[in-house]
């Protein structure tokens, strides 16, 4: 047991401690940063639109609806992704639609996978804008 301890306070001392990643830039201009670099871009589908139209038509969502009953949703992400090409964090520019906010988020981070292109530089911001578009 003597032997144990100063062992493992030798290991602590010597431990590297983990590096923060950095914030996400929520202050700084969205539109500078580069747009993810997707391998093949995504698509928005029709059942993608319903869902969001069905999140306003229900009323969880404070969006108006337009004069001529044709509904584009703008939905702004920048996400964090690792050097592996992986999202790490996605951070959802508020548009009062806390549902359809996390359902883009969830989008991207399917998009994402395994279609980032090689050599994304690690913990790197970019940008991404997802455009919902139906006529109700």
């Amino acid at each position: 047991m003597s032997v144990i301890l100063p062992f493992l306070a030798a290991q602590a001392a010597n431990a590297v401690a983990p590096t923060a990643s950095p914030p996400p830039p929520a202050s700084a201009d969205w539109a500078a940063l580069d747009p993810i670099p997707y391998r093949q871009p995504p698509h928005i589908s029709q059942a993608m639109d319903a869902f969001v139209a069905n999140e306003i038509g229900s009323g969880r969502c404070k969006i108006a609806r337009p004069a001529d009953g044709h509904y584009v949703v703008t939905l702004d992400v920048i996400v964090q992704v690792t050097g592996d090409g992986v999202i790490h964090r996605a951070v959802p520019r508020a548009i009062d639609c806390p549902t359809v906010e996390q359902y883009g988020v969830g989008l991207i981070t399917g998009f994402a996978r395994a279609n980032i292109q090689p050599g994304a530089a690690p913990d790197h911001w970019y940008r991404t804008t997802m455009v919902f578009d139906w006529q109700a």
